[in-house]
Formats: C-alpha cells, structure tokens, sequence
C-alpha cells in the first residue's frame, strides 16, 4: 500500500483502544507542530528504497520504537540535541525511589500532572504510528515493543503491542497493585480541589509541566479507592526497572522474528537498548530509522537518519 493510499484509508478511520476526555481527532493533523523534532537531512529516495527491500526481505518483523516517533505528534522527547528537554531545561524526571519516600515528592508530581494531563492525553497518534499499525493488519509487523508511556501505538490500534515501560494512562495502587484509568483519577483530582488554580508552563515527554512550589503546596492527592494506598502512574520511572516477566515475554517475541527495525530511538535506555545486543547475538538483521546517531550504529545492518513519518509510510507492502 502506498503512502497516497494509506493516508487516504486512514482518512476518517476511528481510533480503537484508549478514549481520554478533550481528544477531538481520530489523526494527528498533517501539519502537527514539529516543534519537538531535531533537523534532519530532506528525504533521500535512495534511503527510502534501502528501509523498502529491507522490510520487504522481512517476514516477522520485530519493531521497537521510542519518544523520536511521537515527537510528530507534539510529545518532546528528553535527549535530541536542541529541542529534547534536557537541551531545553534543567527539568529531570521524577525518579523511582524519591517518589516512593517522599509525600511531597508525590504530591508535586501529582499537581503538575493533573494541570498536564488535558494537554497530553489529547495527543493523537501521527503516520508513523498508523503506518506500523497497517503493517501490523497486513502480517508484516510481529510484535512491536515501545519505550513510550503515552498510549500513541494503542490509540493507534496496534495490537500485537508491549509497552515496554507502562502506560501514563493507567495508575497504580503500591499497596494493593490495584489499576484504573487515569481518567478516572482527572475526576477525583478536581472533586478534591475544587478552588485550585495553577498555570502549566510546557509540558514534559511523561505528561508533566512546570509549577511553582507555592502552586504545588495546596494541592490535595487522594489515596486508592479500594485501600487507602499510595497511587502512582502505571509507567517504570528513571530508577526503577521493568518486571522481569515482561522483559522475557519480550525476548521470547524477538526470538520468533526474523528482523529488527528501531524507529526513533537512541537506545540510549539499557532496558531498550539489550534487545538490540540480543538481536546482534543472534545474527538478525537491524535497521535503525533515527534522526541522529545511537547506541547500536556500530553493529547495524542500516542506519537512517530520517524521521519516522518521513520515512516508514514510504514502504510499499504487496
């Protein structure tokens, strides 16, 4: 299917999956900010030609993406070099153990997401989502595992999806493992701060924006409904490291493929970056579309330094 063909399908097409209160379109509008996107090199069709006989070749494709493949659709990633927040800000993200120790760690993270959480869980996914997930429906895609916490591939509809780091869209009690949807806890964040005001200043890859320490003092956090725990976002925080039953339900999928493709990741991230050393171990070849240089270009079979909704609704699937 060409690109003309696939954006004409996908036309109209509804979003399955994930459904979040101030989300208005089913497709990220082609002329999405791009804000958030590093400079790149103009298409070269030399480029596109090399990805097509390699997804060609491949029968079980075995895709891992990460924040460079929602940049597109106005989420920032952390690392590109200009425009990532750590270029941007001196902001970090929370990490695992301070948020588990510390009320008012919780309590900070909690009201900036809260005033975020409008703004963020309204982004929709772009091309390059939606072209992983016509892969997908034509048998061409295995199994595809993303770095990302904000529910773009799933909106998306793919469905042969492990997200590998959780979902910013569900919450987690940390007493008793209980999970809602993040929507649900928008509501018993106004209920329980009526009166609250607070004016979001950007907003982060995790949903999070800038507030001042006056701002954050009065607001108010409830605890899970079922318990009385602590709540937390269903997602692994810096510090923290993902389940071991998933990290081998992972291999056990890379393991069935028969080639590996990396869109818009450095694999700068281990927990990510391990499943390109197994697939090097295990002889796969690896194409890499990313815009700037990443852990793995010494080993792969191709590198791209190309944007993913450039390049991938390029590949023509028969």
């Amino acid at each position: 299917m060409s690109v003309t063909s696939l954006l004409k399908v996908l036309e109209g097409w509804p979003i399955r999956g994930l459904h979040c209160r101030g989300s208005h379109s089913s497709v990220a509008k082609a002329d999405q900010t791009l804000a958030f996107v590093p400079a790149s090199p103009p298409l070269d069709p030399a480029e596109v030609q090399k990805l097509q006989e390699f997804v060609s070749r491949a029968q079980r494709l075995f895709v891992l993406t990460g924040a460079g493949i929602s940049t597109e659709s106005g989420i920032p990633d952390y690392r590109s070099e200009g425009v990532g927040l750590y270029s941007r800000t001196d902001r970090r993200p929370v990490q695992h153990a301070e948020f588990l120790r510390s009320a008012r760690a919780r309590q900070k993270y909690w009201a900036r997401n809260f005033v975020g959480w409008p703004q963020f869980s309204a982004h929709q996914p772009n091309i390059a989502h939606l072209a992983l997930r016509n892969w997908e429906a034509l048998g061409k895609l295995h199994w595809l595992v993303t770095q990302n916490v904000d529910a773009l591939h799933a909106k998306a509809g793919s469905q042969r999806l492990t997200e590998l780091h959780g979902c910013i869209h569900r919450v987690l009690c940390l007493s008793c493992g209980d999970r809602t949807p993040r929507t649900d806890l928008q509501e018993r964040f106004e209920a329980l701060n009526p009166t609250w005001r607070a004016e979001a200043h950007g907003v982060a890859p995790d949903g999070d924006v800038f507030l001042s320490e006056e701002e954050v003092r009065t607001f108010l956090v409830p605890p899970c409904g079922k318990c009385g725990g602590n709540l937390k976002p269903d997602v692994t925080f810096f510090g923290d490291s993902v389940s071991k039953e998933k990290v081998d339900f992972v291999y056990q999928r890379l393991g069935e493929a028969d080639s590996v493709l990396v869109a818009g990741s450095s694999l700068q991230v281990y927990s990510a970056y391990k499943f390109a050393l197994a697939a090097r171990d295990g002889k796969l070849p690896i194409a890499v579309v990313n815009i700037g240089p990443t852990r793995a270009d010494s080993f792969v079979t191709l590198k791209l330094n190309s944007r993913c909704g450039e390049l991938l609704p390029q590949i023509v699937l028969k």
